[in-house]
């Protein structure tokens, strides 16, 4: 194993407390390659995208609170270095462009692993959570959980799909619904809003797209929403939302945003037997939302966490195809706080990726 070139230290933005703010640091320890598990590797990093998942793990919002110091983020894209001694034989190799995203580990042996769910194993590590991540250029990842990224698609443009593209995805094969079909997607305008787009239509889908200002407007049309909402200059979204699935509502709603309001509102305009998918996560528990409503209107409240593995690769199978293109703002690492500050205040169109 060639191990020249790689350094002791390397950069990483770390957290220090609550709060979303990082510091860079050039000091951060690289584990070296004799010191890699089996079925560990070290992968340097071309670039990471930026996830709310990051905002809500730093501020606090979550059970399980960040270690001290830290380095978060889970969308990153670069090579392997090295592979840990007595790993067995497998798909990655030295030198593969891979890519790292939410879960970095699961047991593989429970039902959850078996099934296909491991975001739900009751061993799950999350990368940036119990494990440090991708805000650091020199990271440790586990070679049955990268993901292979196809050579057509350039690393800035795959990074997104490994959290925002395969949430939404697996989200979208959840609803319960037919070619043809219309789904309202509150936050159309937003980086995990844009990609679900796409993949909506991807799947036949008719969207109806709910978000505010023209720039969201523009940018949703021209993914192949069908018709916009804004919830800021309707006089009564329910109304407008059901109007323009021809009358009856939508037949499943993902909302994307963390407003408690999305929430009820797509309660009232998704038709009868309809789905509600739910991904975004608001910071305090739901209220207002009638159970009356969901009886009497067969309505299907279903909890989407993130994709597998091999739905990450039916992801970017997609990009790849040309079906589905990640809006992005290529900027430098050492801006990951400016942008945070910015994902927190709702000011960002599509997303935005980091490079080393």
């Amino acid at each position: 194993m060639n191990t020249e070139g790689i350094p002791t230290k390397g950069v990483a933005a770390l957290t220090h407390e609550l709060g979303i703010r990082t510091q860079l640091t050039t000091e951060y320890p690289v584990k070296q390659p004799s010191k890699l598990a089996p079925g560990e590797c070290l992968v340097k990093l071309e670039c990471t995208g930026v996830c709310h998942s990051d905002l809500h793990f730093m501020s606090g919002d979550w059970p399980f609170k960040p270690r001290f110091p830290s380095a978060g983020g889970h969308e990153g894209i670069g090579r392997v270095l090295a592979i840990g001694a007595q790993t067995p034989p497998g798909e990655v190799k030295i030198g593969d462009r891979v890519g790292i995203q939410y879960v970095s580990s699961s047991c593989l042996k429970c039902e959850m692993c078996r099934t296909g769910f491991p975001q739900h194993c009751p061993e799950e590590k999350v990368t940036g959570h119990q494990d440090d991540g991708t805000f650091t250029q020199y990271t440790v990842a586990f070679v049955d959980h990268v993901v292979p990224i196809p050579e057509n698609i350039p690393s800035q443009g795959a990074a997104p799909i490994l959290c925002a593209g395969v949430t939404v995805y697996k989200a979208l094969k959840l609803g319960n619904t037919s070619v043809g079909n219309w789904i309202a997607i509150p936050g159309s305008g937003g980086g995990l809003g844009h990609l679900a787009i796409q993949y909506a239509v991807a799947m036949g889908l008719r969207v109806i797209a709910i978000d505010a200002g023209d720039e969201k407007r523009t940018l949703s049309l021209s993914l192949g929403a069908e018709k916009f909402v804004d919830f800021v200059q309707s006089a009564n979204v329910v109304k407008d939302v059901i109007a323009a699935a021809d009358g009856a509502g939508p037949h499943a709603a993902i909302v994307l945003t963390d407003s408690n309001r999305a929430y009820i509102q797509a309660a009232y305009y998704t038709r009868p037997q309809g789905t509600i998918l739910c991904v975004g996560l608001p910071p305090e528990p739901l209220s207002g939302l009638s159970l009356t409503m969901f009886i009497g209107k067969g309505l299907k409240l279903v909890g989407s966490k993130t994709g597998n593995r091999q739905e990450t690769i039916e992801a970017l199978q997609l990009v790849s195809r040309g079906k589905v293109t990640c809006q992005y703002e290529e900027r430098p690492f050492a801006e990951l706080n400016s942008v945070l500050e910015q994902m927190k205040k709702g000011t960002l169109v599509g997303r935005v990726v980091l490079t080393y």
